[in-house]
């Protein structure tokens, strides 16, 4: 956990002393997907961190719901063009609800923080603006549009149109750029030209006038005192957003700016670009939480520091996700970065999410149990996983709910299975029959506590009474018990199945 530990470390070496405010902010432009969790799970291991170095902290998530409604995403109806241009929170829910565009989308993305466990104050930019909470840096802005103009060409190596102006004004319901003409601080009034040429008049502290991105968000810094935030890496290029900021920053409002915290994307696996809401590339968060346990899904962000891309695999990486933690959990001899690593995956939760039992252990088990929860349950303490069922049991009967998900959502076609409900006997001949007849004797004379091994060694010693080829054989045990060519290994799936009726379907009678 260095990369951890070298934030924190230049945060307090940057503010020594008093409280500290770490910010995230997003844009309810669409459904929040698993890319944005990087950004808050991010904020509160640095939280955590802090706070083990007996400073208080605290994490605000400034909700960007001012900002203009700029593209119709894949999943919302054609008919949203019209909105373009409006403010998100002007804009009507997609489901036909009384409730705006963000606060439909903000609904999932709160309840998959608190799914998390994080601890979070919402700040909201509308009701901000409304407020005249930006007013002051409005006004330093207005009266410094030369030295703004100048402090960004020559950070960002751009040209900026000689009408450019710090600030958009709300103009029939939308936020236009405007040529302003003055100031009037008493009055709280700027005066513009619109569309037309014709002079307009605007407040400035009522949610009318909001101020460009580039200052919109050092000046934010300014005003609620941040000391470090996380970011996309996109801000972090030479001359982008963090770097106009931070120069905004110390010479327009005065102030060192917040420490940044770069980080990269989240793709899908097997995709070059970061996952996209409006493209239907993004894996949502309210479907993520019904398939992984929070521990999992802090652990998949955390283990790695922000600036590695990360891959997420909703299909066969769920299942190594989940077991890698589930073996750092197990590990005896674990260091300090574990140690750390685990109390950032379990916190804010008031109980553990992941057990003994691997992943893949469970979705054989549960499938092999017809999905009931105590069959289940019954079928792995048969095995050798028997004191993880007796000391976590509640906690496996919560990660077979999430399985069952898993199962619906995600799960490959080559890992889901049903036991066969009848058998077709033509489609064996009779060595095949022969050597499942052999097999059931071997198996009802088997000690109660076989387990996977001894199921492996029986299959193993009758094939050197058979000439059938191995991988014959396994293929028409899958066939006989869950009617596909392959499935869980062999040894281990006969010593879960109920013993009585493996006998039966070996002996053709059921």
């Amino acid at each position: 956990m260095q990369w951890l530990n070298q934030i924190v470390e230049d945060i307090v070496k940057r503010f020594p002393e008093g409280d500290l405010l770490i910010e995230s902010g997003a844009s309810p432009s669409g459904a929040y997907h698993v890319g944005h969790l990087r950004e808050v799970i991010t904020c509160d291991a640095i939280i955590l961190a802090l706070q083990k170095k007996g400073r208080v902290a605290k994490h605000i998530q400034f909700v960007d719901d001012q900002d203009a409604f700029r593209k119709v995403p894949i999943n919302v109806p054609e008919g949203y063009a019209e909105y373009l241009g409006k403010q998100l929170c002007d804009v009507p829910a997609p489901d036909g609800s009384n409730k705006s565009y963000s606060e439909y989308y903000l609904e999932g993305w709160k309840e998959a923080i608190n799914y998390l466990g994080i601890d979070v104050e919402f700040m909201y930019g509308n009701q901000k603006y409304k407020e005249g909470y930006f007013e002051k840096a409005i006004e330093i802005s207005l009266e410094n549009v030369d030295k703004i103009r100048d402090i960004f060409e020559k950070v960002s190596q751009r040209k900026l149109d000689e009408n450019w102006n710090p600030l958009q004004v709300m103009e029939n319901g939308r936020l236009k750029n405007r040529r302003i003409k003055a100031i009037d601080k008493e009055a709280k009034l700027i005066s513009f030209f619109d569309n037309d040429g014709n002079l307009q008049k605007a407040r400035y502290d009522n949610g009318d006038v909001k101020l460009n991105w580039r200052l919109d968000w050092p000046s934010r810094w300014w005003l609620l005192g941040v000391s470090a935030e996380p970011f996309g890496r996109e801000h972090a290029s030479k001359g982008g957003s963090y770097d106009t900021g931070a120069a905004f920053a110390k010479e327009l409002f005065k102030i060192e700016p917040p420490i940044p915290v770069p980080y990269d994307s989240i793709h899908r696996a097997g995709d070059t670009k970061k996952m996209s809401a409006s493209k239907g590339t993004g894996i949502s968060v309210t479907d993520i939480i019904k398939v992984l346990p929070p521990e999992a899904i802090r652990f998949f962000n955390l283990r790695y520091a922000p600036a590695k891309i990360l891959y997420f695999d909703p299909e066969e990486g769920v299942i190594k996700l989940v077991d890698e933690y589930a073996a750092l959990l197990a590990k005896t001899d674990k260091t300090e970065d574990d140690v750390l690593l685990l109390q950032l995956c379990s916190r804010g939760l008031d109980h553990r999410t992941v057990s003994q039992v691997p992943f893949s252990h469970l979705v054989s088990s549960y499938q092999a149990a017809l999905k009931d929860i105590d069959k289940t349950l019954a079928i792995i303490r048969r095995t050798e996983y028997k004191k993880a069922v007796e000391q976590e049991e509640e906690i496996i009967r919560n990660e077979l709910k999430f399985i069952d998900e898993w199962l619906k959502m995600w799960a490959p076609e080559d890992i889901k299975f049903e036991l066969a409900n009848s058998i077709d006997a033509a489609v064996y001949d009779d060595k095949a029959k022969k050597f499942f007849s052999e097999l059931s004797d071997k198996i009802e004379a088997a000690p109660e506590n076989a387990d996977g091994a001894w199921f492996h060694n029986a299959i193993y010693e009758l094939k050197n009474n058979t000439e059938i080829p191995l991988n014959e054989i396994f293929v028409n045990l899958y066939q006989l018990f869950i009617n596909k060519k392959s499935g869980p290994r062999a040894g281990w799936f006969l010593s879960i199945l109920p013993r009585d009726w493996l006998i039966k379907r070996l002996r053709m009678e059921g």
